[in-house]
């Protein structure tokens, strides 16, 4: 076993971490899938950091135009065009975007990038003089960012914790959760189940006021890799299609190749009218996000004469130049394709080694975004006590004997621990999370036995 890299904790009188008491490790440097702290202790990172790296620690080559693109040009304001700007976006449009998405706009992060999204749906239907349309359909399980709309639109309950007087209401739908849908099991009550809830939820409100629906194709951390029955997303797209309502992908966590296409929405053949991206586009590499629409959402805009405001350091030139090398090294490399193998490899590990596990309801995902969902009693579901803080338990343990798995669920969603390592990772390191994975539960479990 590792020594324990809880040493490096972080103590009330530091400066960071902000809120003081919160656990924190010192990490020094990384190379692959690894990192080392401020102790020398090697830990094989499971998450991909926030399941983020794609490409692995330490490419020279993206390092190389990040510093050639700032030496050049250290900042530009982001409606301009810069040779970094311009070459991301003909990367983007020739060898990622879906062919309907045409125009490309640059934040700084993921969040910001989903609340460009959600302004741009409002806008839209302002300038074409549908001014009732003032609602954007939420998810009762989901994540879509930490600023004040984000947060509100958003299902997670935690970090929602002690910002209510800030949230707008948002209408919010039932997130598809196979493996707890009041239905049952056969996906197809479960698929009847999900979209009578939408018809529902559409006919409360009055679809002539809802001006988009945010979703994640795939649910990110907050529910654990949850996929929906099969014909769910082809049959909303096609009533959001009918009642004029946009349909607004949030693929921070699962475009770029993470569940083993392109985007997670490829998995169903679908585009839809606004797509947000971040996370993997830059690999970690460098702070982005991107928005991607086209001009059938903002043509109307335009001729309005609505603004559609950028941030200070969105689309930044060095950023630019990262994540164009980042997706040049992920097409050379084959990495989307390697997701998918890899992926299928490490869900297979894991069921090999948990599948018998009594406190393991599920293992499930698709391509390298997975997740396990722990349970007090497999054979009814019933979850282990909030104060019991298990996934913090799990993860002490991983850390304990070398590797970083990913906190998942909201707080009433709870215990999922999530993979997301870089798509570079060796299938031995891959045999290595799963079976550490066994081990950290097996710990966890028996500090409260």
């Amino acid at each position: 076993m590792h020594q324990p890299v809880l040493a490096s904790q972080a103590q009330p009188s530091d400066p960071w971490p902000f809120l003081p008491g919160r656990f924190s490790l010192r990490v020094v440097r990384a190379q692959g899938s690894t990192l080392w702290t401020d102790q020398g202790e090697a830990i094989l990172d499971a998450a991909g950091g926030a399941i983020v790296n794609n490409i692995g620690h330490g490419r020279r080559r993206v390092a190389e135009a990040l510093a050639a693109a700032t030496e050049t040009l250290t900042y530009a304001v982001p409606p301009w065009s810069t040779p970094s700007r311009e070459g991301l976006a003909a990367r983007l449009r020739e060898d990622w975007l879906p062919t309907k998405l045409d125009r490309v706009y640059f934040s700084a992060g993921g969040s910001e990038a989903t609340e460009v999204a959600m302004k741009l749906a409002i806008q839209h239907y302002q300038a074409k003089g549908e001014g009732q349309r003032t609602k954007i359909l939420g998810r009762r399980l989901s994540y879509h960012g930490t600023t004040i709309a984000t947060t509100a639109v958003g299902g997670h309950d935690a970090r929602k914790a002690g910002l209510g007087p800030l949230l707008a209401p948002f209408p919010q739908l039932e997130t598809p959760y196979p493996l707890r849908c009041p239905a049952g099991a056969d996906p197809e009550a479960q698929l009847t189940y999900y979209l009578a809830d939408f018809d529902r939820v559409l006919a409360a409100e009055g679809p002539e006021t809802i001006a988009g629906l945010i979703a994640e194709p795939i649910v990110g951390s907050s529910g654990g890799a949850l996929r929906p029955p099969e014909g769910y997303w082809p049959a909303i797209a096609e009533r959001c299609k009918r009642h004029g309502i946009l349909l607004i992908f949030d693929e921070v966590m699962t475009g770029f190749g993470r569940t083993g296409t392109a985007f997670a929405g490829d998995h169903w053949g679908l585009a839809p009218d606004i797509l947000v991206g971040g996370k993997g586009l830059a690999g970690g590499y460098a702070p982005l996000g991107g928005v991607f629409s086209h001009r059938g959402v903002l043509d109307p805009i335009a001729e309005a004469g609505l603004e559609v405001m950028f941030h200070t350091f969105g689309a930044h030139p060095g950023a630019c130049a990262a994540a164009e090398t980042v997706l040049a090294i992920m097409t050379e490399e084959g990495l989307v394709a390697a997701a998918a193998q890899k992926g299928a490899f490490l869900k297979a590990c894991l069921e090999d080694v948990l599948g018998d596990h009594p406190q393991v309801a599920e293992v499930r995902g698709a391509g390298l975004l997975l997740a396990v969902e722990l349970v007090q009693n497999r054979e009814t579901g019933e979850l282990f006590p909030r104060e019991r803080k298990l996934t913090l338990s799990v993860l002490e343990e991983g850390l304990k004997r070398g590797v970083y798995y990913y906190p998942g669920g909201t707080g009433t969603v709870r215990d999922i621990l999530c993979l997301g390592p870089a798509m570079t990772t060796t299938e031995g390191e891959l045999e290595q999370m799963a079976t550490t994975l066994r081990a950290a539960i097996d710990g966890a479990l028996a500090r409260h036995a």
